[in-house]
């Protein structure tokens, strides 16, 4: 029986996260609460306007305002939203090259 000698054992590689588009889950929480409030905003401003402008019976423009109006700022908040994620996204592009 003959004794080997142990190698000292190596270090792992390290681990190569493969690349992804994919912003971190910080980032998209933050988008969608950004979205949620801007159509909540602007379901507040469009039931305001509708209601400052109208007397009597009003429910249907009231909530054709609330509607409108948020889904109108929602999908304005969803384009920034989108921007502000790419842009995070090329940003750390940039600093994983340097």
């Amino acid at each position: 029986m003959s004794s080997l000698p142990t190698p000292f054992p190596h270090d792992p590689p390290p681990i190569e996260r493969p690349l992804s588009a994919l912003p971190p889950r910080g980032a998209r929480i933050a988008a969608f609460s950004s979205i949620v409030g801007g159509g909540l905003a602007g379901g507040l401003i469009g039931f305001a306007l509708v209601d400052l402008q109208c007397s009597g019976a009003c429910d249907a423009p009231k909530g054709i305002g609330v509607l409108i109006g948020a889904t109108l700022t929602a999908a304005g908040m969803g384009v920034v939203a989108v921007l502000v994620l790419r842009a995070l996204g090329e940003w750390k592009e940039l600093q994983d090259k340097q």
